[in-house]
């Protein structure tokens, strides 16, 4: 699969992260996170972290399916676990630069930059992250409602399915990405129509 990629020296890492809301880190906690290595997903992370309080939409809970009470007495501290996360990220992209991918990517950055930076004073992205919505969006020439994943053609369509876990989820949109680039590269050399 590493033939496909963008040729440079970035690492492309897909993460997903579930939360106790969808807007205001700090106000509402990252609950979990999932992350592999576009090229090669068997390269993954997942954590699950304590929340940072109370504060939770009842939507967003029962869309994850993670439990305050159990992720307030087994969820790793989130200091311990952006240091986890940190680790890792470095780990698999080696002497490439790390670039953070998502599908709806502004939604985990907000999250997944404010933990780095209030609980590390750093993020490994530092500002590299590729919405996948806007690559397609760009790829296909489109409009962004075309952008919704039931819009997709389905041959970019992984596999795998969408459960809300942030593993499952970051290997669906790895795959996904995956495919976005090989087409990309076919259509580049004059392979697709």
């Amino acid at each position: 699969m590493k033939g496909i990629l963008p040729s440079g020296t970035e690492a492309y890492i897909s993460v997903d992260v579930e939360c106790s809301g969808n807007i205001l880190p700090g106000t509402y906690s990252m609950l979990s996170i999932g992350a592999c290595v576009v090229g090669d997903r068997s390269k993954k992370f997942y954590i699950e972290l304590r929340p940072l309080n109370d504060n939770y939409i009842q939507k967003s809970l029962e869309v994850c399916g993670l439990d305050m009470e159990f992720l307030f007495r087994e969820g790793i501290i989130p200091k311990e676990a952006m240091e986890k996360f940190e680790e890792w990220v470095k780990e698999s992209a080696g002497d490439k630069t790390p670039v953070m991918v998502a599908f709806n990517a502004p939604f985990d950055w907000m999250f997944v930059n404010w933990y780095f930076y209030n609980f590390l004073k750093r993020n490994p992205f530092a500002n590299s992250c590729l919405d996948m919505k806007a690559y397609y969006m760009g790829m296909m020439n489109t409009s962004w409602e075309d952008t919704k994943s039931s819009r997709i053609p389905q041959k970019f369509h992984s596999e795998l399915s969408h459960t809300h876990n942030a593993l499952d989820d970051a290997l669906e949109q790895a795959e996904m990405c995956e495919k976005f680039f090989a087409y990309q590269a076919e259509r580049c050399c004059g392979r697709v129509a």
